[in-house]
């Protein structure tokens, strides 16, 4: 049996009933649209150069940053935004690519050695900027040199090449001490081999330092100075002179006219 209110309102004029009906929830608000996937990244066209530039960055930060391990041609396309066919098209393996990296970082060493010869006012202050941006240089991009010096078939293609330029340098490098300390050329030559030594272990210096490259600097270059006095003092011109000048006076040759009074001495009445 249907209740009283029930009968009253199916009694009810139908415009009530209709107006008592409870309002439709109103639709919701279609949801914005999800936004399209985002474009894929237009190819930026590059010179050659610049090109293969990119190349070797996005390679440098993998090697640093994962490892060996992930320089690939296909992970290097990926990063660089360009196709795996390209990177070929610059390198034909991954070992030319290392070895390009490789020269690249040798070759921006080099050049900022260059600028500070060329910016040095005297000696003292070339042994200090080449010491100073050689020791920067490996606090800014030591690790990645440790890292493709480690490859044995990747050093092996640049050491040659290496080698030559460093021999270049040595040369330049004890010319310069030689005018300077006055000093024999083979003295001056070792000397600066094992000074180059010194500014190697100054670099290696800068982990126990804490990266401070003046502090590490300050020591080397006081070291290779006092050390090219010391030497001066003891191979050099004043000194040589002096040797010189005491060995004439012990073999000096007596001369003719005592020679001659001498042997008039000796002759028999």
């Amino acid at each position: 049996m249907p209740s009283r209110t029930a009968v009253s309102a199916a009694r009810a004029p139908a415009k009530a009933r209709l107006a008592a009906k409870p309002a439709k929830p109103a639709k919701a608000a279609k949801s914005a649209r999800p936004s399209a996937a985002p474009e894929k990244k237009r190819r930026q066209r590059l010179a050659p150069e610049a090109r293969a530039s990119q190349i070797l960055d996005c390679a440098a930060r993998l090697i640093l940053d994962e490892g060996f391990t992930e320089v690939s041609m296909e992970r290097l396309g990926r990063e660089a935004g360009i196709s795996k066919a390209l990177i070929y098209n610059y390198f034909p393996n991954r070992n030319d690519l290392l070895r390009a990296l490789l020269e690249r970082e040798l070759d921006v060493l080099r050049a900022r050695q260059i600028g500070e010869v060329r910016a040095s006012e005297n000696f003292g202050d070339l042994v200090r900027r080449t010491t100073r941006i050689y020791v920067q240089h490996v606090k800014e991009r030591g690790a990645l040199l440790q890292r493709l010096w480690a490859e044995t078939t990747v050093a092996r293609s640049v050491a040659e090449k290496h080698l030559d330029s460093r021999e270049e340098a040595m040369r330049y490098f004890a010319h310069r001490v030689s005018r300077e300390y006055q000093l024999p050329a083979d003295v001056a030559l070792s000397a600066v081999d094992m000074q180059m030594a010194m500014t190697e272990a100054a670099a290696q210096h800068l982990s126990r330092s804490h990266g401070d490259v003046d502090f590490a600097t300050d020591i080397c270059v006081t070291l290779l100075l006092g050390g090219m006095d010391a030497l001066a003092k003891v191979h050099g011109a004043s000194k040589a002179k002096a040797k010189s000048a005491s060995s004439s006076k012990t073999t000096k040759p007596a001369a003719p006219g005592k020679v001659a009074r001498a042997a008039k001495k000796k002759r028999p009445a």
